[in-house]
């Protein structure tokens, strides 16, 4: 009996060992671009603080915006799949769209992590202010999914104009049981590298936080867009789209989904 529990000891610590040393597998997923993906993009190029070479793609024209929307997307994307999205949503409230990319994403050298997406984010939103010359007034964050997480730690060190979230996450801890064994969810926390946050972090942003979230998400559950936009400290706007999926928010809220942005961001 002592002996197979030592075994099962043993397993689990064996597994455990096996996600903290591949966990960011289990949270980055980087796509290779495609031919003609970025086609017409404007690019802008920049480096992250630890010299990683970045880039971001750049929607509207940023002399005459109303202000500008740094966008970060979800973990198995690109920032440029979401370019058609960036045109709608910058010919409907006049600003200017910026698509980040990070590090091992479309050709990109590096490995993404917890700590890089750190250094992205701050490089991406450096660029803004340096090259595209944007006051910090009027610049606003965007994410979606992994990005939602990303976006509101950058909105820690950086306040935005305002913080929209659509699809997030409440905390890596909480999402655990669903990219690990369930057995192993409980000592995420204790060896994971992956630290955010969502939920506790909006709760110290002034910048009003806007959530968009469907009700049949099989990703993130709605229950934990509804839990992040509870503990805002600025409630924005809370839209839940009904029967949309992980990834067809815009598409099946419409006129309601375009809306909600154009207020956010007002």
């Amino acid at each position: 009996m002592i002996t197979a529990l030592a075994v099962v000891i043993a397993i689990i610590a064996l597994l455990l060992g096996l996600v903290w040393w591949g966990q960011e597998k289990l949270v980055f997923f980087p796509q290779f671009a495609r031919a003609g993906d970025a086609a017409g993009l404007r690019r802008l190029d920049y480096s992250a603080a630890d010299g990683q070479r970045l880039f971001s793609y750049v929607i509207g024209d940023s002399g005459t915006a109303r202000g500008v929307l740094l966008c970060f997307h979800g973990n198995a994307e690109l920032a440029s799949y979401e370019s058609e999205w960036a045109k709608q949503l910058a010919a409907r409230t006049g600003y200017t769209v910026v698509l980040a990319e990070y590090r091992g994403y479309a050709g990109l050298g590096g490995k993404p992590s917890y700590a890089a997406t750190r250094l992205d984010a701050d490089a991406a939103y450096a660029a803004i202010r340096t090259q595209l010359e944007a006051d910090p007034s009027r610049i606003a964050f965007f994410g979606y999914s992994l990005g939602s997480a990303i976006a509101t730690e950058l909105a820690l060190r950086h306040e935005p104009r305002a913080l929209l979230l659509q699809a997030p996450f409440t905390s890596a801890r909480e999402m655990a049981p669903h990219v690990v064994s369930p057995v192993l969810a409980p000592a995420f926390g204790l060896i994971s590298r992956v630290h955010f946050d969502t939920r506790a972090a909006v709760s110290s942003i002034a910048a009003p936080v806007s959530v968009v979230h469907g009700t049949k998400d099989g990703v993130i559950a709605v229950k934990m867009g509804r839990e992040v936009f509870a503990a805002a400290r600025n409630k924005g706007e809370l839209l839940i789209v009904d029967d949309a999926d992980h990834n067809d928010l815009a598409g099946l809220g419409g006129s309601a989904y375009w809306s909600w942005v154009e207020r956010a961001l007002r």
